[in-house]
């Protein structure tokens, strides 16, 4: 199967609400969050793992188009989910995947962090009450605050005698899935809206 184009998709990704993408609590911070948020090892900066936000869109496009496998990724090549972001399965159900999701970087310019009271994130205490008891028992959440932005970047390969409108078409439809349901954890609590703005709608084509 020839490659007949790539179409690069930059832009940015606005927090509307925190944002919280669990990392991994390695250590004991006493008088920290109980949950923290993933973060770049070497520079200690927040990111959103381009796994994250390729399972949340191919999860809201299987919802959508009723393609949801009692909650599993289907495995019908034929789908607009299975088009798109590909999948696994025997030899006559695997279909790679046409859709690349980079990590977003924090952009470390995009709001003032120097009032945060972590590096580029805040503390959110929320108290979970006890329906019996009345008792209450608190905890602390690592969030990316509102007014940050990610730096985006996505790219569709487009393979002779595939229907790229139809791959574009649901690209697009995902984004706007994303922007009115949420990324990341605890959404339903008001967490990880967010505001997808792309340098070109289109995209910026590299053809072979």
């Amino acid at each position: 199967m020839k490659l007949v184009k790539k179409i690069v998709y930059t832009g940015s990704i606005l927090l509307k609400t925190g944002l919280h993408i669990g990392g991994t609590n390695a250590a004991l911070n006493i008088g920290g969050p109980d949950k923290f948020v993933v973060r770049n090892p070497i520079n200690n900066i927040p990111y959103i793992p381009g796994s994250s936000l390729k399972g949340k869109i191919r999860s809201l496009v299987e919802i959508a188009n009723g393609e949801s496998n009692a909650g599993k990724p289907s495995n019908n090549p034929k789908s607009k989910a299975g088009a798109l972001f590909g999948t696994a399965g025997d030899n006559n159900a695997k279909h790679p995947s046409r859709l690349i999701v980079r990590d977003a970087e924090l952009d470390i310019t995009s709001c003032n962090f120097e009032n945060t009271d972590l590096p580029y994130t805040e503390s959110k205490t929320e108290v979970c009450i006890d329906r019996i008891t009345a008792n209450a028992n608190p905890r602390t959440f690592e969030r990316v605050p509102a007014g940050a932005t990610f730096k985006l970047n996505m790219v569709l390969n487009i393979f002779e005698g595939e229907n790229e409108d139809e791959l574009k078409d649901t690209l697009k439809r995902a984004i706007k899935f994303l922007e009115n349901d949420y990324l990341g954890g605890h959404g339903s609590r008001g967490y990880g809206q967010v505001k997808i703005q792309f340098d070109n709608e289109n995209g910026e084509e590299h053809v072979y």
